[in-house]
């Protein structure tokens, strides 16, 4: 008689349940992170400083979020994953509300630096509860959901804080998250069960920070970390300004790009989650990495660019959704539970440590300068540089599928996807 088939991996309700509030607490903190990108010219604009400074803007979240990631790895395994989250989201909604106060260059940095010390922690729980939930055969397709935030962001956040932008000036997208992230927090505290099982367990050798982060796999893997996020974020947050100053694309249209690209990314997260529980994530990245880098070469590298910003954008966006959840679904099978707020945390701190060293070096490679000859109606002045960045982060791209394939095989010969499990009483 032939065995059984055995019977797929389904959510249960709670599981989807947990997912859905912890998706809705990431499109808060997503969308706080990725509307200050595509506003930068405005404020820019309105506080007098240059467009090429905007990295540091954006740099400012990621470093502080960076620095919060270490110091809560001494701690956050060690709290209830929903009171820590809950505390998080209400210092980042606090934080962001103040960026809409700032009168300056040096205050705005100040607010997001705020922003960052409680956005990074808040990433880090956030996954660190969705891991403790969904079983390892199941979390492709629930970062796929979680992280389908990041899609919604982009065609409804994204677009609607631009909107509120050009109605009522750029301070009030500030205000008005800091505001919805406080009513997701409320809603987390009163649905979010509690979250304890990894305070329960008594282990009887703790792994100690330093020997998480000397474990050859969990080094590797920080390291894949920060090629991914440098890869992105020496581009994104010039994006914006590049099409605005150097093609003269209409500000008012900016939001209809994000829309569009939100959609590709909303329908290739789905499928990204779907594609890594089939067929792994090395094989899912190498079709992710391909379309980025053709569309970075296309759209930023060439000059004139060799498609529209319409294809730039889409193409953009579904390539680094299969490329991501392919890496973040890894990610998450490394550490074991009593560790993973710890572990989460540190990734977190690599990531925005990344990302802020990525954003600095884009700010010191491009610079603004006059156009020559002026045209009326068009911008003053040129972002210059735009190649060099774009060449950049096709070659850090290109290096991610490799240790996407190094880090799959040694989980796979692992055999359960995780860490070996410590002695337990």
């Amino acid at each position: 008689m032939p065995a059984p088939a055995a019977e797929k991996p389904t959510f249960t309700p709670r599981q989807l349940g947990v997912v859905g509030l912890i998706a809705s607490v990431q499109f808060v903190n997503i969308l706080d992170f990725v509307m200050v990108m595509p506003l930068g010219r405005d404020f820019a604009l309105a506080l007098d400083f240059s467009e090429a400074h905007i990295g540091y803007i954006a740099g400012a979240y990621t470093a502080s979020a960076c620095v919060a990631g270490l110091i809560g790895a001494r701690f956050l395994d060690r709290l209830d994953r929903k009171t820590a989250l809950c505390l998080a989201m209400i210092g980042l909604a606090t934080g962001t509300a103040i960026g809409g106060l700032a009168v300056g260059f040096e205050t705005l940095v100040a607010a997001r630096l705020v922003a960052g010390a409680f956005g990074g922690p808040a990433t880090a729980i956030a996954i660190a509860i969705v891991s403790d939930v969904v079983p390892a055969q199941l979390r492709g397709r629930a970062l796929g959901l979680v992280m389908g935030a990041f899609s919604i962001a982009s065609v409804l956040g994204v677009p609607a804080g631009l909107w509120v932008g050009e109605q009522a000036g750029w301070r009030a997208p500030f205000f008005a998250v800091g505001a919805l992230g406080l009513v997701v927090t409320l809603v987390a505290f009163l649905l979010l069960p509690a979250m304890r099982g990894h305070l329960e367990r008594k282990v009887e050798h703790p792994v100690t920070t330093f020997e998480l982060v000397s474990r050859p796999i969990v080094f590797v893997t920080y390291g894949m970390t920060a090629l991914t996020m440098m890869a992105g974020f020496v581009l994104i947050p010039n994006i914006s300004g590049y099409l605005q100053m150097n093609l003269d694309y209409p500000r008012g249209h900016i939001d209809q790009l994000y829309l569009f690209g939100g959609l590709a990314s909303v329908v290739s997260m789905q499928a990204a989650g779907w594609l890594v529980d089939r067929f792994g994530s090395f094989r899912t990245s190498i079709g992710g990495t391909a379309i980025v880098v053709s569309v970075m070469w296309a759209g930023f590298f060439e000059v004139p660019p060799l498609v529209s910003p319409l294809v730039m954008f889409i193409g953009f966006m579904t390539g680094m959704a299969l490329r991501n959840v392919s890496y973040s679904t890894l990610n998450t099978k490394v550490p074991e539970p009593e560790v993973r707020a710890r572990y989460q945390s540190l990734s977190s701190a690599v990531q925005h440590g990344a990302s802020a060293f990525a954003a600095f070096v884009s700010a010191q490679l491009l610079g603004r300068v006059p156009r020559v000859p002026q045209v009326p109606g068009k911008s003053e002045y040129l972002l210059e540089g735009m190649h060099r960045v774009a060449g950049l982060a096709m070659a850090l791209t290109l290096l991610i599928p490799l240790l996407l394939w190094w880090l799959e095989g040694q989980l796979q010969r692992r055999g359960d996807g995780l860490m070996p499990k410590p002695v337990v009483r």
